[in-house]
C-alpha cells in the first residue's frame, strides 16, 4: 500500500491530507514573500543610495574617484581596472609584447606605425598611459618631431574626449594635432564614458554610434537597457575609420557587419588606410570589431550582452551591483559563466581553451603565410613586374590581410564567435595561398625560381628589414615621457582636470 493510499484509506485522510496542503501553500507565501521583501529592500537600500549622494554631478564629471564619493562599491570594483595578476592561457590584463611573441606582424603592418609597437591591451585603468608611452604616437616635440597622429587616436581613451567636444565640437576635435590634446586628456576610462550623472542610466556619449544607427534607420535611444548593456560598450568595441582631409571618425556598417559588408564599403569608397610598404598594396587596418563578431557568435544571438559576462553582478548585503572591475569572465568563472551553464569551472575553462586552440591553429598558419607573400610582392616588383601581373595579387593582399586583421583584432574572437572567427581567417589563408600562386607564375615569367626568404624570426630582424630603427624611437620616447608629459600633467593639476 502507497503513502497515498494509506492516507485516503484512513477515516483522517482527508483532514491530513488538507492540512499537507495548506502547510504547503502556507511555506510557499512565506519563500514568496521573503523574496519579495528582499527585492523591496535591496530597491530600497538602492533608492536610499541614490537619493543621498554626497555629491552633485552635473554635466561632465571626468574624474571617476568624484562619482566614487557616491557609489563607493562600483568604484572599488573599477579601480581593480588596475590590476595585473591574472593570465588565462593565452592573455590576461598584463603587458604583452605581441610583435615580440609573433614577428611576422612586423611585416604585416610595414609602412604603419602598427610595426614599430603592438601591445596586448590591459585594464582601462591604463588607456592613457599605454597611449603615450606607445611608439605609435610617436614623440611630438622632440628633436623637431611634429604629431604622428590625429586627436582622434584619443577617441576611446578618456570621459575628457566628450568633454572637449562639448566645448569644441567633434569636428574640430577629430582634425586636431594628437599632442594638443595632451594636457586636456588625462583621466582614463571611467564612469562618465557610459552612464548619464543626472539618472545613472546608460548613455551614448561618442557621436560615432549614434550617427551609424542613424544611417541605417535606427533610433539608439529607443534600445532596451539590456542593448544599452552592449551599446555603451559598442561605442569604442567596434571597427572604425577615420574618413575624409578631417579624419572624422566613423563606423562602416551602413551594408551591414559582417567582414564582406564591411570590406564592399570600403571598397565602394576606395578607402585604404596605408599603403603597404613591401608590398605597395593598399591596406585596410581593422580597428577591434568586438561587437559586431559578438552579434554573430551564439551569446549575442541568444540576447545577451557584454555586461552579463564582463560586469557580473555582486551581492552585498541588501546591494546588487555590476562588477565594474571589466576582465576576462575567466578571472570569475562562478559569477559570470555558471550564472547559466552547471558545468565545472574547469570543464568551461577547458571549452574556451578549446575554441581557442583550434582558431589559433589556422591564425598561426596565416600569419607566416600572408607575411611571406607581401615579401614575395616586393621582390617581384624589384625583379620588373609589372603592374597589370600585380593587380589581382595586391587585391588578393588586401582582401586576405583584412580577414586576418578583422579576426585577429577583435578581443575575445575566438569565444565570441568560434565558427565565424574560423571562417573569416581560412578565407583569408585560402587568398593569401592564391596570391602565391599568382606569384609563381610572375616568377616564372620573369625566368627565375621563387626566392628564399629573409630571415624575420624575432620583432628584431623584421623591423631591420622594413627599415625600422627602434632604438631610436625609443630613445625619442624616453626623452618625450621625461620632458613633454610632465607639463602636460603640470598644466591639467593647474586646471583641476585630474
Amino acid at each position: 500500500m502507497t503513502a497515498m493510499s494509506f492516507i485516503y484509506s484512513n477515516k483522517y485522510g482527508p483532514w491530513i491530507a488538507g492540512l499537507g496542503i495548506c502547510l504547503g501553500v502556507a511555506l510557499a507565501v512565506v519563500v514568496l514573500a521573503l523574496i519579495a521583501a528582499s527585492v523591496t529592500t535591496r530597491r530600497a537600500e538602492t533608492a536610499s543610495i541614490f537619493n543621498n549622494k554626497k555629491v552633485e554631478i552635473t554635466g561632465i564629471e571626468s574624474r571617476s574617484r568624484i562619482w566614487g564619493e557616491n557609489y563607493p562599491r562600483e568604484y572599488e570594483t573599477w579601480l581593480k581596472t588596475a590590476d595585473m595578476d591574472f593570465r588565462s592561457k593565452y592573455h590576461g590584463n598584463i603587458v604583452q609584447d605581441a610583435l615580440g611573441e609573433r614577428p611576422e606582424m612586423v611585416i604585416l603592418w610595414a609602412g604603419y606605425a602598427f610595426a614599430r609597437d603592438y601591445k596586448a591591451p590591459r585594464g582601462h585603468s591604463y588607456t592613457i598611459e599605454d597611449m603615450i608611452n606607445t611608439l605609435r604616437t610617436a614623440s611630438p616635440g622632440v628633436d623637431g618631431m611634429t604629431d604622428l597622429q590625429m586627436a582622434n587616436c584619443w577617441t576611446c581613451k578618456s570621459p575628457d574626449v566628450p568633454l572637449m567636444m562639448e566645448q569644441m565640437g567633434a569636428v574640430d576635435f577629430y582634425k586636431s594635432p594628437w599632442s594638443s590634446m595632451g594636457p586636456q586628456i588625462v583621466n582614463s576610462i571611467g564612469c562618465a564614458d557610459c552612464h548619464d550623472p543626472a539618472t545613472m542610466s546608460l548613455t551614448i556619449t561618442r557621436p560615432a554610434l549614434r550617427e551609424a544607427f542613424q544611417r541605417l534607420g535606427r533610433d539608439v535611444d529607443q534600445a532596451t537597457n539590456q542593448e544599452m548593456r552592449s551599446l555603451v560598450c559598442a561605442q569604442c568595441h567596434v571597427e572604425y575609420y577615420f574618413q575624409g582631409d578631417g579624419k572624422y571618425v566613423t563606423f562602416p556598417w551602413d551594408k551591414g557587419f559582417t567582414v564582406e559588408d564591411m570590406e564592399n564599403y570600403y571598397d565602394e569608397i576606395q578607402y585604404a588606410d596605408w599603403t603597404h610598404a613591401l608590398s605597395k598594396t593598399p591596406m585596410i587596418k581593422a580597428q577591434h570589431p568586438d561587437w559586431e563578431l559578438f552579434l554573430l557568435g551564439p551569446h549575442g544571438q541568444k540576447g545577451l550582452s557584454c555586461a552579463d559576462c564582463h560586469m557580473p553582478y555582486i551581492s552585498e548585503g541588501g546591494i546588487k551591483y555590476s562588477d565594474h572591475q571589466l576582465v576576462s569572465p575567466l578571472l570569475n568563472v562562478s559569477s559570470s559563466c555558471q550564472v547559466c551553464h552547471r558545468d565545472a569551472e574547469a570543464q568551461l575553462k577547458e571549452f574556451v581553451y578549446d575554441r581557442q586552440d583550434k582558431l589559433l591553429e589556422t591564425r598561426n598558419r596565416l600569419e607566416p603565410e600572408l607575411a611571406k607573400t607581401h615579401i614575395l610582392t616586393k621582390m617581384a616588383i624589384d625583379a620588373g613586374a609589372t603592374e597589370e601581373d600585380l593587380g589581382p595579387i595586391r587585391q588578393l593582399l588586401r582582401q586576405a590581410q583584412w580577414r586576418w586583421d578583422f579576426g585577429v583584432a577583435s578581443h575575445g574572437a575566438p569565444f565570441h564567435a568560434p565558427v565565424e572567427t574560423q571562417r573569416i581567417l581560412s578565407h583569408g589563408l585560402d587568398k593569401t595561398l592564391q596570391a602565391q600562386l599568382l606569384l609563381k607564375d610572375v616568377f616564372y615569367g620573369l625566368g627565375m625560381e621563387t626566392p628564399e626568404m629573409p630571415d624575420i624570426s624575432t620583432k628584431e630582424k623584421a623591423q631591420e628589414f622594413i627599415g625600422l630603427d627602434p632604438e631610436k624611437l625609443y630613445a625619442q620616447k624616453e626623452l618625450f615621457l621625461a620632458s613633454v608629459v610632465p607639463q602636460w600633467l603640470e598644466e591639467a593639476r593647474a586646471a583641476g582636470r585630474i
